[in-house]
């Protein structure tokens, strides 16, 4: 795979998976009209942007689930998430302080 380029702030974790590459970008000064959570095929193509628990969220950490289907992921808002990686879409979500 070729070296990942950022979308807006720096590459903090990835997470190679049969889906794609998995990028967490830093969260500081991200746009928070996307997400800072997505998935990548091996030439950069976007698969998916995770879903967020509120429109202002942006993620803050990541880690692939042992059953492999799914990421576990906090969000700055106080979100912890669970996130399916096929789709990028919120499985669940419980807010925590």
């Amino acid at each position: 795979m070729a070296l990942i380029e950022p979308k807006h702030t720096t590459i903090e974790k990835t997470i190679q998976t049969n889906v794609g590459r998995v990028i967490l970008e830093n969260h500081t000064d991200f746009p928070t009209s996307e997400s800072n959570l997505y998935c990548i095929t091996e030439r950069g193509d976007t698969v998916w942007q995770a879903e967020k628990p509120k429109p202002a969220s942006l993620y803050i950490w990541v880690k692939l689930n042992e059953e492999g289907f799914s990421l576990s992921a906090y969000a700055n808002t106080g979100h912890a998430c669970e996130i399916d990686l096929a789709t990028g879409k919120l499985i669940s979500q419980v807010a925590f302080k």
